[in-house]
């Protein structure tokens, strides 16, 4: 298990910036890959639909249900 945690150590230690940035050296890292993990969301076909071809339909379809439900609310009430 200490093993691991000296590889670990050594591997981290490789990514330069560790004097002047600490543990912020890490952040334009992950920048890059949540970009990436944006980039393919968006473009990124997985049959005939994209991650945000998905969103915004189930958007729309709660948007009709909330609108389904606050029309028969208003129906119901007496004037």
């Amino acid at each position: 298990m200490f093993r691991r945690s000296v590889n670990l150590k050594y591997i981290l230690s490789l990514v330069p910036g560790k004097r002047r940035l600490g543990g912020y050296r890490f952040l334009p890292i992950f920048f890059c890959i949540g970009g990436f993990i944006e980039w393919i969301m968006i473009n990124v076909r997985i049959g005939k639909e994209t991650f945000y071809d998905v969103y915004r339909r189930k958007q729309s379809e709660r948007e009709y249900q909330q609108k389904i439900v606050h029309g028969l609310k208003e129906n119901d009430d007496p004037p």
